[in-house]
């Protein structure tokens, strides 16, 4: 091929990708002269050239390098319609963010934990010692001994914070004295009626466990007479004035921390929650807000040019924003506070999402009325009903917090009232004492339980309250969803992140100033964990007294001078009733709630009869999963105490299935362990092994359910016998069909590559990016890889190779130059550009028609 064809067909395919116009791309081509000497590297540097020149007053059009002078016109022809601005090194920036209207958030040291090391210091402590905090315009005064909420202080009344003494009160004597006459009862069981030292520890076992579960079981009945009276004079939605303004200085942000995730489920979600914002007319009232901490360049790439077309269809530029964090620190809680340090002056509330979160206007709306309502309230959050999942696993557990879950959420409120819990999304948060008293300091001391807090929404409702203002529930709020784990082993990924992050919050349980509510969210939040080692001990112990009193011969002495023999003494008909008191207290909940479906309708659940079959299967696949999450949350709680490496990664967004070889790495300890135990207790005495059945026989078919309840194929068969059927799955509400309506739209994502190659992409890559000044050594360094990368294989290169080059807009934009330009590009590059652009597939990828519409043209005339 001559010189001139392969430049004239490298310009051509280049144009092709940047989706112009017929009549502006015939307008370029007319002034873009390509003679018989022109090699591909002249006519696409000319190319450029020509581009920045259509828009001279462009930010950056003056570069030295062609790439970098056409990157705004590059954006701005393509219609990617984000506007760019010139940054103080003259390089074109995507307005990408709000403006900077900066606030100080300080973290206060948390002091002393130990409440005696407190008493201690106090009494020594001399009066003259003592150094009030000054004011400043960022923070009150903060006197040495106990934070204060300053001049935002809520004017609290006993009708907007209601004190739940009395209830509390009456909840810890039912937990204590059923915990206490269940105990009594595991003495008269055990075949010294408890005088035995091993008996002795087996029996505090017992009564520590009896007593969580007592805990939920009051917890759900108060929610069970709540839903069946529907009423609660505490509710704090009573107060929300339905459809009245919102005032103008009433300004919310909505904000959505992201790591490394499925950048097209987040992004049509966001898009299905705007624009049921904008149906509800309030849409002047919130901005939105994507906070990235992503760090790889696939995802990065991907982020930026899903933003870019979702604020096209919506039109949606100059209220989302986009906004990639390059100092990743403190994790989500790190993101959030990055954001008010950034923003929160602008704004009077924040809502925040999770990656998966899916909100209607309407209950994006009520929150914000509720906020203006109840002006001692610091944070309002919601119950999201999780749906969109197709797994077998995940649609069982759609069904248990769409029929369980109400009763639990609406007795937690009946216990906590504003004391109440807040779990990191769907909620909203009023900024001002968020930013004054809500910063993380450091845990102090050292070890895996010190230093960074990994579960930040326990302590910042912690914190919330401390400065006075309350956290409440708006557990009967509609609209608000969330998506599951797809199958056990994400879930159990999920769970170690949680099980450390809530070992390290107990250390805050006697911190200073502590709500005793919350100091018992510290204490629930570890036992939801630590029950786990305890009952396997528990049945360790078990195991250990029967084969104790098999194997030994019965002490029928065992004081000095004692007159009559000990005898030992079994009870089954007492096993037997203790073992039925303690399944009512575990399934009871479960029932009631199929109770309060079935007098309420069940239509949206299948009919009365799938739900009631429904709810037996729920029991079954819950008792077989219990003793497999025992053993992996014993692991995750020694792991954690002992500082063995724990990784933190964003779950899955997707329906992932697991393979039977993953199945058997992670289960077949479990099932090794099933087996053994089970033969160990049959060897000891056969009679036993129906007792030891439910626990031995789970961990022997761990491996089978692993895999098989991960299966989409199954789930959607129970679907179709309308079996774990949920409202959000029978009619979905308009949200939820038109986020799946997006996912289904949505085209490929571009990655690093694309980000190199693709003229758009790569602008606004580059327009994302910040250049900075680099040393000499790193200059060359960056040089030298920018060499290796354009001659490599683009699917062979590293993650060390793709993100210096991403970040760098400098270097992206010659590399991109290079590709279009040198001869010695590796196949597989060419191979990408020799392919056809898609019309849609990119931002901006669609060009206008109309030849009044383009800049272009209208230069060309």
């Amino acid at each position: 091929m001559r010189r001139a064809d392969a430049a004239a067909l490298r310009v051509a395919r280049y144009l092709d990708r940047l989706g112009l116009s017929p009549q502006a791309r015939a307008a370029i081509e007319a002034k873009l002269a390509i003679g018989a000497q022109t090699t591909p590297a002249q006519a696409m540097a000319d190319l450029h050239r020509l581009l920045a020149e259509l828009q001279p007053d462009a930010p950056g059009a003056d570069a030295v390098d062609p790439a970098a002078a056409s990157i705004a016109a590059r954006i701005g022809l393509s219609h990617a319609a984000p506007s760019v601005e010139e940054d103080a090194h003259g390089q074109a920036r995507l307005c990408a963010a709000r403006p900077l209207h900066r606030a100080s958030m300080t973290p206060h040291p948390w002091g002393p934990l130990n409440p005696l090391v407190r008493w201690s210091e106090s009494v020594l402590r001399r009066q003259r010692e003592w150094k009030a905090r000054g004011a400043t315009r960022q923070r009150e005064p903060w006197p040495a001994d106990a934070p204060q909420a300053g001049g935002n202080h809520p004017n609290a009344s006993p009708r907007r914070q209601p004190d739940g003494g009395l209830r509390r009160g009456i909840l810890l004597l039912l937990m204590l004295g059923q915990t206490a006459l269940a105990t009594w009862f595991m003495a008269q069981v055990l075949p010294y009626q408890g005088t035995q030292p091993i008996e002795w520890v087996t029996m505090a076992f017992f009564a520590v466990l009896f007593c969580w579960v007592s805990a939920g079981f009051w917890t759900a009945m108060a929610g069970f007479w709540v839903l069946l009276r529907g009423t609660d004079r505490y509710l704090i939605s009573r107060n929300a004035h339905e459809g009245a303004a919102i005032p103008e200085n009433a300004r919310t942000a909505i904000v959505m921390p992201i790591c490394n995730e499925d950048v097209t489920a987040v992004f049509a979600g966001l898009r299905a929650t705007y624009e049921s914002v904008a149906r509800s007319g309030v849409l002047d009232r919130f901005d939105f807000f994507v906070l990235s901490d992503s760090y790889q360049s696939d995802t990065c790439a991907a982020e930026v040019a899903a933003w870019s077309r979702l604020c096209q269809a919506v039109e949606g530029f100059g209220r989302i924003f986009y906004r990639r964090r390059h100092r990743r620190v403190k994790r989500k809680s790190g993101n959030i506070d990055d954001f008010c340090r950034r923003w929160a002056k602008d704004y009077r509330y924040m809502i925040v999402l999770d990656a998966d979160s899916v909100m209607s206007g309407d209950c994006l709306a009520t929150l914000v009325r509720l906020m203006e309502a109840n002006p001692n309230a610091g944070i309002i959050q919601t119950a999201p009903r999780a749906a969109g999942r197709d797994t077998l696993y995940a649609r069982i557990q759609q069904f248990s917090t769409r029929v369980y879950g109400p009763l639990f959420t609406a007795g937690l409120h009946f216990w906590q009232l504003g004391e109440s819990h807040y779990w990191g999304h769907n909620a909203i948060i009023r900024l001002d004492p968020f930013v004054r008293h809500c910063a993380l300091a450091p845990l102090p001391g050292e070890g895996s339980l010190s230093g960074e807090i990994l579960s930040h929404d326990f302590v910042e409702a912690a914190l919330m309250r401390r400065a006075g203002w309350g956290v409440w529930i708006a557990y009967d709020l509609d609209g608000s969803f969330e998506e599951m784990p797809p199958n056990l082993l994400d879930e159990l990924k999920r769970d170690r992140r949680w099980c450390h992050g809530n070992l390290m919050n107990f250390k805050l349980f006697a911190a200073r100033g502590m709500h005793p509510v919350h100091r018992a969210v510290f204490a629930t939040g570890v036992m939801a964990y630590l029950s786990a080692p305890l009952w396997f001990l528990f049945l360790v112990l078990s195991t250990g007294l029967l084969a104790y009193n098999t194997l030994k011969e019965p002490t029928y002495f065992v004081e000095p001078r004692q007159l009559f023999p000990i005898w030992p003494q079994w009870h089954p008909e007492q096993a037997l009733a203790l073992f039925g008191a303690t399944a009512t207290l575990l399934f009871l909940p479960k029932i009631l709630s199929v109770l309060l479906i079935w007098i309420r309708g069940a239509k949206g659940y299948g009919g009365r009869m799938q739900v009631a079959a429904s709810m037996l299967i729920e029991l079954l696949f819950s008792m077989l999963l219990a003793p497999v999450r025992m053993l992996f949350h014993t692991r995750f709680v020694s792991a954690a105490y002992f500082g063995l490496e724990m990784t933190w990664k964003s779950p899955p967004r997707e329906d992932s299935e697991t393979a039977w070889s993953e199945a058997v790495r992670k289960h077949g300890s479990h099932t090794v362990l099933g087996f053994a135990w089970g033969g160990t207790v049959y060897w000891l005495n056969p009679s036993y092994l129906p007792w030891l059945m439910p626990i031995a026989g789970a961990l022997v078919l761990s491996i089978p359910i692993s895999v098989l309840s991960s299966r989409v194929s199954l789930g959607r068969a129970f679907r179709r016998a309308q079996l774990f059927l949920i409202p959000e799955e029978a009619e979905p509400p308009r949200e939820l069909r038109e986020q799946r309506s997006h996912i289904a739209e949505a085209p490929s994502q571009p990655g690093f590559a694309e980000a190199a190659v693709d003229p758009v992409v790569n602008a606004l890559l580059c327009a994302s990016g910040r250049a900075r000044k680099r040393s000499a050594s790193l200059q060359a360094a960056r040089e030298a890889l920018l060499q290796q990368v354009w001659r490599a294989d683009p699917e062979s290169l590293t993650e060390a190779q793709k993100w210096p080059l991403l970040n760098d807009p400098l270097l992206l934009s010659r590399l991109h130059l290079a590709l279009w330009s040198e001869e010695e590009v590796h196949p597989n590059w060419r191979a990408m550009m020799d392919r056809p652009g898609q019309e849609g597939h990119w931002p901006g990828a669609a060009a206008a028609t109309d030849p009044l519409s383009d800049p272009v043209a209208s230069v060309a005339d």
